[in-house]
């Protein structure tokens, strides 16, 4: 091996690991607050496109979905929450993605249908639709879909109401 090769080894290697610890200290933070709020769930960790990625799972999702909220509100909130717990430990700002009972899953897998039968629209018409105002969360997953479709997108306006336009080739 060279010396560029295994230095970006060890540099993945590090960025491995240290993501496995903001999956840890996220986990422990998410345990004392379900224990707070009487919640059973289990914790699960990973990886996933250069961020860690923390799951509550439960046997009986009813009760987790209070930390779900309305549309996701509670659980932007917690994930923020936890977040900011993951920095006051580690100093580094976090990208740490929080799914409550599948619902980011189930939102991801809807949101890309979504951009996927946007994108199809658009190419049939040859006109720029404006969704919605999306999370930003939900605006990332609009955007791949189309990317993925052989289209552009653009977000536009400011929050809370941003929203994705999806442009002609």
């Amino acid at each position: 091996m060279t010396e560029g090769t295994t230095s970006a080894a060890a540099e993945g290697a590090d960025t491995l690991s240290r993501l496995e610890q903001e999956g840890e200290i996220a986990a422990d933070y998410l345990e004392g607050l379900l224990d707070i709020a009487d919640l059973d769930g289990d914790i699960d960790m990973d990886v996933e496109a250069d961020r860690a990625a923390v799951s509550i799972i439960s046997d009986s999702g009813r009760d987790l979905q209070k930390l779900v909220g309305r549309d996701g509100e509670v659980l932007e909130a917690l994930q923020e929450l936890t977040r900011l717990a993951v920095h006051r430990e580690t100093g580094d700002r976090s990208r740490l993605m929080l799914d409550i009972a599948g619902y980011r899953a189930k939102k991801r897998t809807e949101l890309s249908e979504l951009g996927a039968k946007t994108a199809a629209d658009v190419k049939n018409t040859g006109e720029p639709v404006k969704l919605n105002p999306m999370t930003p969360f939900e605006r990332k997953v609009v955007h791949d879909a189309v990317k993925a479709a052989g289209l552009r997108s653009e977000s536009e306006g400011e929050e809370p109401q941003r929203f994705v336009v999806v442009l002609p080739a």
